[in-house]
């Protein structure tokens, strides 16, 4: 017997369908009222007191203001938190709160607790009710925010094959820096047939210059089609397979987060998508709440990682504030905008680090938070992406990050009508839908959480069965952690490659964007990234023995290779190549206002030394 239902309360002429009474002159209830009935789905009826009450005088009417009434087809009464478990009980994601009323120790005492407090202080409620959630509390659907995400995911994918089909010769074609056919044979005659699966892409079969502008050309076509919503799985399928072919023949190239993050959320993104093959709006399926918690919880992992790992790695300038003091200018391609950004008062720096902090450590909890709490956390994640944007080039990373934002825009924020799927269709699209990501989420999960508490504790140490695991999957990029920024980078080294004819008198090969010239301003080339300008800050970090591809770069020039030269915003050397080639490092900061006012310079250097020592194709022979 459940402990809220009296034995010898029972109506004589119980209902067709399971009956929920409430009190029609509750404003609370009325709102909350309306997410039961969504939820239930016409399993349960629901009707008002004032209307209902005469139909059953085995209930004492003064009962029906106090709670709410629960009639089952049997007869039987129940009130209060029980009556509100036992409508939801007819959904099977609802199912546990009506056993756990009846089976868990406690539960029971604490839900009337609870409800007794709520129906006492009703005014209260309703004013909570409506700050958090707003008008409408009935579940959220995100029919819209699939719509807009996907065209968004879609933009950001044409941009990454855009932005990598200009350089992609001078980088790993045939004539590049890191020739992929090259790379795939030694890895291949290293690796054996254990190299198909450690570096999964497509160049198998084909890695020509002319097959690497397939896979541009391809992913730019594809692209396309998942913007204006065409066929959007089996694009997202060949999306994520072109652009993870190109990220594993990249190499070092494309190691970069945003590449990993992409590939993450674009392979997520193909359970969330609808199965149609044009776009109908009115008739779309339903949105996959699996596939909807992946892709948050992708935003919510990125978050959270990418803040706890700056106080864990044991940097005191994030527990101290003072990051921004070192991040405008040692940045590796930070604009314009952050050369003003560098000049701001003390105060203001710390606040902004103390605001990076709560956002990206605080701020995801709130992802799961009702209404207008999850789009205060939109709002915060948003603009510090644009912040970091507005002063850093971060190609697509902050266009990526604020596309997941959208997933967290429910329809009701649109001021939309909800969407309605009716019908066996309807029914079957979403079956479909849930089954595929709910196995995403048995594979992965544990592997995510284990990556999320690795930020918390670096030393620990991967259980061997899920150390195997994330050993095979890690190829695919479907599983990975993130930490922008872990240490801050307190010095400024820069490359500056210059070439001779005689080894006497030396010209720069000036780059598009990274710094170069000190009179010249800090530029803006996001969401492009110019890969070649990239890698050359992590090259500053260590030396040419660290990074081989410096020493490949050198030879390309000195054998006058027009695709690598074309990687560089100038070539002092149109009609024959240099003889000699060197490397000279540099240390560079951002002059004062009053330096620059001076001499007009954006940035001041110091020369460190030889980088690279002068080399000659002789010396390769």
């Amino acid at each position: 017997m459940a402990p809220n239902e009296d034995p010898h309360r029972r109506v004589s002429n119980p209902p067709p369908k399971p009956l929920m009474i409430w009190d029609g002159d509750c404003h609370f209830c009325r709102r909350w009222i309306e997410r039961w009935r969504e939820i239930t789905a016409g399993e349960v009826e629901y009707a008002t007191y004032q209307e209902a009450a005469g139909r059953f005088p085995e209930i004492p009417r003064e009962q029906f203001p106090k709670s709410v009434v629960y009639i089952d087809k049997d007869g039987g009464v129940c009130f209060a938190a029980e009556a509100v478990y036992r409508s939801l009980r007819c959904r099977s994601s609802r199912k546990w709160l009506a056993w756990s009323y009846n089976h868990v120790p406690g539960f029971a005492p604490i839900s009337e607790a609870v409800y007794k407090f709520i129906a006492c202080h009703r005014t209260f409620a309703s004013v909570m009710t409506r700050l958090l959630w707003g008008s409408d509390v009935r579940p959220p659907t995100y029919l819209a925010a699939r719509r807009w995400f996907l065209r968004a995911l879609g933009l950001i994918y044409l941009i990454a094959f855009v932005s990598l089909w200009v350089q992609v010769d001078g980088l790993v074609g045939a004539n590049g820096v890191a020739p992929v056919n090259q790379f795939l044979t030694a890895a291949r005659e290293q690796l054996g047939l254990r190299a198909l699966s450690i570096l999964p892409t497509l160049c198998w079969f084909n890695s020509s210059d002319a097959f690497l502008h397939f896979l541009c050309g391809g992913g730019v076509v594809l692209s396309v089609l998942l913007i204006f919503g065409i066929a959007p799985v089996v694009s997202l399928i060949a999306l994520f397979v072109f652009y993870l072919s190109l990220t594993i023949a990249g190499q070092t190239f494309l190691s970069f987060q945003w590449d990993i993050l992409l590939l993450e959320a674009g392979f997520l993104s193909i359970f969330l998508a609808p199965w149609q093959l044009w776009p109908k709006r009115g008739r779309e399926p339903p949105v996959s709440r699996a596939a909807l918690f992946l892709l948050k919880f992708l935003l919510f992992k990125l978050m959270v990682m990418s803040g706890v790992v700056k106080l864990t790695s044991g940097d005191d300038c994030w527990w101290n504030l003072t990051a921004l003091d070192y991040h405008y200018w040692s940045q590796p391609l930070p604009t314009i905008f952050a050369w003003w950004a560098d000049q701001y008062a003390e105060w203001f720096e710390r606040f902004s680090v103390a605001f990076c902090l709560v956002v990206e450590i605080i701020v995801p909890i709130f992802f799961w938070a009702p209404r207008r709490l999850r789009l205060i956390a939109c709002g915060l994640v948003v603009f510090l992406q644009i912040a970091i944007a507005v002063t850093g080039n971060y190609c697509f990373f902050n266009l990526l990050t604020i596309a997941l934002c959208l997933l967290l825009v429910d329809d009701a924020v649109f001021g939309r009508a909800r969407d309605n799927v009716v019908g066996a269709t309807g029914r079957r699209a979403l079956r479909l839908s849930i089954l595929a990501p709910i196995i995403v989420i048995i594979m992965t999960l544990p592997l995510n959480a284990w990556l999320i508490f690795t930020t918390f504790k670096p030393e620990a140490k991967w259980p061997r069965s899920l150390a195997f695991f994330y050993e095979h999957i890690e190829p695919f990029r479907i599983a990975n952690g993130y930490g922008l920024f872990r240490v801050m980078t307190k010095d400024r080294r820069e490359i500056v490659i210059e070439g001779s004819a005689d080894g006497i008198d030396w010209e720069p090969y000036e780059f598009k964007w990274k710094p170069g010239d000190v009179t010249r301003a800090p530029g803006w080339c996001a969401p492009h990234q110019p890969r070649l300008d990239w890698q050359m800050w992590f090259a500053a970090l260590g030396s040419y023995q660290q990074n081989p591809w410096i020493v490949r770069t050198a030879i390309c020039l000195l054998e006058g290779k027009s695709d690598v030269a074309q990687l560089f915003a100038r070539n002092p050397f149109p009609e024959l190549p240099p003889r000699y080639v060197r490397a000279i490092v540099y240390r560079y900061r951002f002059t004062t206002t009053s330096e620059h006012r001076q001499t007009g310079a954006w940035w001041k250097r110091q020369e460190l030394g030889e980088y690279l020592p002068a080399v000659s194709l002789e010396q390769f022979r």
